[in-house]
């Protein structure tokens, strides 16, 4: 139980803006062979999903939260990222496994005022994929 807590942690926290890498412990515990790989991919989704879905509300409030010391998107970045929204839209949520570019994404559709079921539905799907594509690998080299 305690190593679906740590990925949902680790994954959560790698979905917010913060340098954590839930690949490297999604693929440890593929290789301690002791859990449910399946239920360990949806855990890994679930908290990046989740996490995204704090930069999506992050966004929302971006107004008042833009100017603080501790806003972890400089005004470059957020610019860049909204400019690439605003061409692409949001299939441009299907990058938000990306890293660097992802988790500003996810933020900008919050700024953006993305429908949240849009939002859900394509980061899920991307995150998932992501997940599905570490396990690939993990079979690969187990």
């Amino acid at each position: 139980m305690m190593a679906y807590v740590l990925l949902f942690l680790s994954a959560f926290g790698a979905a917010t803006l913060l340098p954590l890498q839930s690949e490297t412990v999604l693929a440890g515990f593929f290789l301690l062979g002791r859990h449910s790989e399946l239920l360990l991919i949806l855990v890994a989704t679930v908290g990046n999903v989740l996490g995204s879905c704090v930069n999506w509300w992050l966004g929302i409030k971006l107004e008042v939260y833009k100017d603080k010391r501790w806003f972890p998107v400089s005004e470059k970045h957020l610019l860049k990222a909204q400019i690439l929204y605003a061409k692409y839209g949001s299939p441009m949520l299907l990058l938000s496994w990306v890293p660097v570019i992802g988790d500003p994404i996810t933020l900008v559709s919050g700024v953006l005022k993305e429908k949240f079921t849009i939002f859900i539905i394509l980061v899920f799907t991307a995150k998932f994929l992501r997940y599905i594509v570490v396990y690939m690998i993990y079979l690969e080299v187990a």
